[in-house]
């Protein structure tokens, strides 16, 4: 570990917290960019750094020192998004009249040559973020850390607590969950 981070977290723990506003100043563009996976508005956003950092403030404690100080607050972050995704699971099903002209453009191209779909980019980011906003928190967690963030098992095993084995287990069943939720928005697009 850093010796000036392990300075400041000894001067945090005896008292001083203004201290730990170094290491806000330090970490926050990666907070931000972790919570932003998670969460689509800005607000929401908000809420879960102030969460992420209330909680590594109240939890310094518990930092043993025996790995970096950034590897700690980021399994702290992954875990209080996993929470909040589990707190704000959004179970309203999307229908294809939701959907905005390139998007419905895409995946009827989609449907057609799946092969063939890629120069409409922008539009499967869209697509793709509705569909992670239907899957359940622990299928969302995992494909965004397998696929978006490109993790490996092991290391998404590390960051969430859950077991190698979990983590593969998850990962099928959330494919799955996605395939499904795409297979119902093209059959709704030609009923």
């Amino acid at each position: 570990m850093d010796h000036d981070e392990a300075a400041l977290i000894a001067a945090v723990l005896k008292g001083e917290a203004s201290r730990f506003e170094s290491l806000v100043e330090k970490y926050s563009p990666r907070v931000f960019a972790t919570a932003r996976r998670y969460a689509r508005r800005e607000s929401e956003v908000e809420d879960i750094v102030q969460e992420i950092w209330l909680k590594a403030y109240h939890k310094l404690s518990s930092f043993r020192g025996d790995a970096p100080f950034e590897h700690w607050l980021m399994r702290l972050a992954v875990r209080t998004c996993y929470d909040f995704l589990r707190g704000h699971q959004r179970n309203r099903e999307a229908t294809f009249t939701d959907l905005t002209e390139p998007e419905d453009d895409w995946l009827e191209r989609f449907a057609a040559a799946p092969d063939s779909a890629s120069e409409q980019a922008d539009a499967a980011k869209q697509l793709i973020q509705r569909v992670l906003e239907q899957l359940s928190p622990s299928a969302r967690m995992v494909i965004t850390l397998l696929e978006i963030e490109e993790r490996s098992v092991k290391e998404i095993s590390k960051l969430t607590g859950w077991s190698v084995a979990l983590v593969k287990v998850r990962a099928f069943r959330a494919r799955a969950e996605m395939r499904k939720i795409l297979g119902r928005m093209t059959k709704e697009k030609y009923l």
